[in-house]
């Protein structure tokens, strides 16, 4: 085997190795950033209907 060889063949391990590290680290984020919309759309929700329920029993 050619040292060119050896060379191609961990540049190639190298590359897959890093692709699926940066690959984990992005669905990390977007996983995130995901369930930080989700937890935001929830609070909104209960707020306004907390806001609601406190409305009227305050006209009584």
């Amino acid at each position: 085997m050619r040292k060119s060889t050896l060379w191609t063949i961990l540049g190639v391990v190298a590359a897959v190795i890093i692709a699926w590290i940066i690959v984990n680290v992005v669905f990390s984020l977007i996983t995130f950033v995901f369930r930080l919309v989700v937890v935001a759309v929830v609070a909104l929700i209960v707020f306004l209907v907390l806001r609601a329920v406190f409305a009227r029993r305050d006209v009584d």
